[in-house]
């Protein structure tokens, strides 16, 4: 799976599996709040919206694209929802005391997104494939049910997904980062139901090594059953963009030729 690189840590220590933050390891080597926050900006200019204010981000986690988000423009608020309250209280230690008065315009929620949440938005985002918690079909269609009504008029909610078939094989990919390598494990996998353990491995210079710091039990969910759920819901437009990583593009497309390990966003239209 291909790993979007975060900006580097500012203040460079040795890190040691006694040391290191898994948190803080996964920011880095997962996430990138810049190149997020573009293409969200992206699929609502190809539609000819304006650019939009108001995000909610579920399985929000360490909520570092809600407070990018509120950072790069002082008109933007952000809703996380998520149900690990520790992981939430981290969000407020470590991540919203940088935005100092601004914090007020991030609200951090401990809340099933099954369950919804009353405040209207211009998009919702679950990235990192992190909805794949629901193997059920009906469990899912709730979900994006859910969503949508949450959403303002021309709201969106934004899903990325991989595919091909590496994402059915075990395998191990290792990315070098600056002090320790990040290790994307799939283990087994159900061909009956597309149930798939995923494990993230964080090893370092000194030999050590924090195992299964982050262990998934996903549904991989196809591109096409997802644009039969998101219509089920009720989504008037599923838009499909594609990531073309090696060139750094992202383009919208109606049909895509397989290849053995691939990237997508879906843009699901209220």
């Amino acid at each position: 799976m291909e790993i979007r690189k975060a900006m580097k840590r500012k203040n460079k220590v040795e890190l040691t599996a006694a040391t290191a933050d898994p948190h803080l390891l996964y920011e880095e080597s997962v996430q990138s709040s810049e190149s997020t926050i573009q293409m969200i900006e992206s699929v609502f200019d190809a539609r000819g919206f304006s650019a939009p204010a108001s995000l909610r981000e579920d399985f929000c986690g360490t909520a570092r694209l809600c407070v990018d988000w509120v950072a790069s423009r002082p008109d933007r608020t952000a809703l996380g929802l998520d149900i690990d309250s520790g992981v939430l209280r981290w969000a407020e230690t470590n991540n919203l005391e940088s935005l100092e008065q601004d914090a007020r315009r991030v609200t951090l929620v401990k809340r099933d997104v099954l369950e919804g949440h009353r405040r209207r938005v211009d998009v919702t985002v679950a990235l990192n494939f992190s909805y794949w918690v629901f193997h059920e079909r009906q469990e899912l269609v709730q979900y994006f049910k859910k969503v949508r009504q949450s959403l303002k008029k021309n709201g969106c909610l934004i899903l990325n997904l991989h595919g091909g078939p590496d994402a059915q094989f075990q395998l191990e990919e290792i990315t070098e980062f600056d002090g320790f390598d990040y290790v994307w494990e799939q283990g087994e996998f159900d061909a009956v139901n597309n149930r798939a353990k995923c494990y993230i491995h964080f090893r370092f210079d000194d030999g050590s090594s924090l195992e299964q710091a982050f262990i998934y039990d996903w549904r991989i969910w196809s591109l096409p059953e997802l644009r039969d759920a998101l219509t089920d819901a009720g989504f008037s437009r599923i838009d499909v963009w594609w990531e073309d990583e090696e060139n750094d593009r992202l383009f919208r497309v109606t049909r895509q030729e397989n290849t053995e390990s691939w990237i997508a966003n879906l843009a699901a239209w209220r």
